[in-house]
């Protein structure tokens, strides 16, 4: 290699090593101080990428974790909630039992007065933790929490939707129950159950209307298994013949007259066709109302003819009030002006029913006023003139029948509830399962990013050192390389 003095090879190759020291000292110092390996997407990109990916899952694992202990914390809420109305369902089953009681001497309307509240109290408290009638958490609650690219999997899904899992006084088919009302006799009835001679041997169809039932229901009794003067196995086979139709709710039973007399806490009319053979009442027996209900009565048939001037009505009770607009449409007949009445008046706890005739009854477990303030044009839904009506039964009969009735209720209400008790349970369990998981996978994710972006403290340190010195030395070399071409200069002497 000649000596020259225009381009000095040694300084530049200095020049070149000091730049790649210097450049290695500050990647180290980058590392040391941010404590990252991997501080742009130069040092690293192919595990920038890995690594990205791996932070990108904790961030979604790290909110899902939050998600699923708000999850938690709304179904304890929940749980709560349920516990206290499984505590009001506890003293509604003290009230009723007490009432069923045939020594009880009391007032049963105090009994019936503190159930009632009760029953509206459940309903409260079923709303306050969103298991009403569509309440928030009356459905399918859904908890994102991640960690899996497949959507059905990365989420935890408690029911509560539906109406079995509705815990208000009418989801849990407490509404109308009562612990007053006595049985129901049926008028123009005069076979005596308890007559020890008597023939029950037949067979007899009984037409009911109940609340909540669109069409009325056929019952068949059939007394073909039935011995003479066996009153108590005919009520018996009556009440399996209610239970298979789905009337479960509503049970015969023989009265202190030796008749036959109908117990429910539902609203409902009855009326009995001719008997093949000896039947339990007579062709034609009936009754319009539940005498164990405030009841109105309308024997007449609907029919607002014509509505050029509507018929209105406002029916009050201690829930609130309903105002009924009664036009061609919705009051020309008993099905249509039953079927708007029963819209309007079923949150108040007040039931149109059909009658055995053409008319219809309003019953109700508690008393309500009805107040007619126009008349249609033509025709009526309630009979006469602008005016308050009176009625027909205000002062509802006292027997512990519709007691025994409601602690049927009552026990199918404990079990519904425990239904609703295991969902609610199962679905915290599975929200801290689901947090388990999470927790655990956001520890190994950490590890795994941890491995690829974070830096080797220990190497990076012996790094610095590495680089101070190659640095320092790449400066007194070129230091040297500076002053070798002085040397020409002895050649010119």
């Amino acid at each position: 290699m000649s000596l020259t003095v225009q381009t000095n090879i040694a300084s530049l190759i200095a020049q070149t090593n000091l730049n790649n020291n210097n450049n290695f000292m500050t990647q180290t110092i980058t590392r040391l101080t941010s404590g990252y390996r991997i501080n742009s997407s130069a040092d690293d990109a192919a595990g920038l990428v890995i690594a990205n990916q791996y932070r990108s899952s904790i961030t979604e694992l790290t909110q899902g974790v939050r998600n699923a202990n708000d999850g938690v914390s709304t179904l304890q809420i929940v749980d709560g909630g349920l516990n206290n109305i499984s505590t009001i369902l506890d003293r509604l089953k003290t009230l009723a039992t007490q009432s069923a009681s045939g020594t009880f001497s009391g007032d049963r309307s105090t009994l019936n007065d503190e159930y009632q509240t009760l029953l509206g109290e459940i309903t409260r408290q079923a709303d306050n933790i969103g298991l009403g009638a569509g309440g928030t958490n009356n459905s399918v609650l859904h908890v994102f929490i991640g960690g899996t690219s497949n959507a059905t999997n990365a989420q935890v899904s408690v029911d509560l939707s539906g109406a079995s899992k509705q815990v208000d006084a009418a989801g849990l088919g407490l509404n109308g129950t009562n612990i007053t009302a006595s049985g129901t006799s049926l008028s123009g009835n005069t076979i005596l159950l308890n007559n020890t001679a008597g023939d029950f041997t037949g067979t007899q169809d009984f037409t009911f209307n109940v609340q909540g039932q669109a069409n009325a229901v056929t019952v068949h009794y059939d007394g073909s298994a039935v011995a003479v003067g066996d009153g108590a196995g005919a009520i018996n086979a009556l009440n399996g013949a209610l239970a298979a139709q789905g009337l479960g709710a509503i049970t015969a039973s023989i009265g202190s007259d030796g008749k036959l007399q109908f117990s429910s806490g539902l609203g409902f009319s009855v009326k009995a066709a001719a008997a093949t053979g000896n039947g339990i009442v007579d062709t034609n027996a009936k009754a319009d109302n539940n005498a164990g209900l405030y009841s109105f009565v309308q024997a007449a048939t609907p029919n607002v003819t014509s509505s050029t001037a509507h018929e209105l009505v406002t029916v009050t009770n201690g829930q609130g009030s309903a105002s009924l607009d009664f036009t061609t449409a919705n009051g020309g007949s008993a099905a249509t002006a039953i079927a708007y009445m029963n819209t309007q008046l079923n949150s108040l706890g007040i039931y149109a029913v059909a009658d055995s005739g053409t008319g219809y009854t309003l019953q109700s477990n508690s008393t309500f006023t009805i107040n007619k303030t126009q008349v249609a044009t033509t025709g009526a839904v309630f009979a006469g003139a602008v005016g308050s009506k009176a009625l027909t039964n205000a002062t509802p009969t006292s027997s512990g029948a519709a007691a025994e009735a409601a602690i049927t209720s009552i026990d199918a209400a404990v079990a519904q509830l425990g239904k609703v008790q295991g969902a609610v349970g199962a679905g915290e369990n599975d929200m801290n399962y689901a947090i388990g998981l999470a927790n655990s996978q956001v520890t190994s994710f950490s590890a795994a990013e941890s491995r690829i972006r974070d830096a080797d403290m220990a190497a990076e340190a012996a790094n610095l050192t590495k680089a101070q010195i190659l640095e320092q030395s790449s400066i007194a070399a070129m230091a040297q390389a500076n002053s070798a071409p002085q040397a020409v200069l002895a050649l010119l002497k």
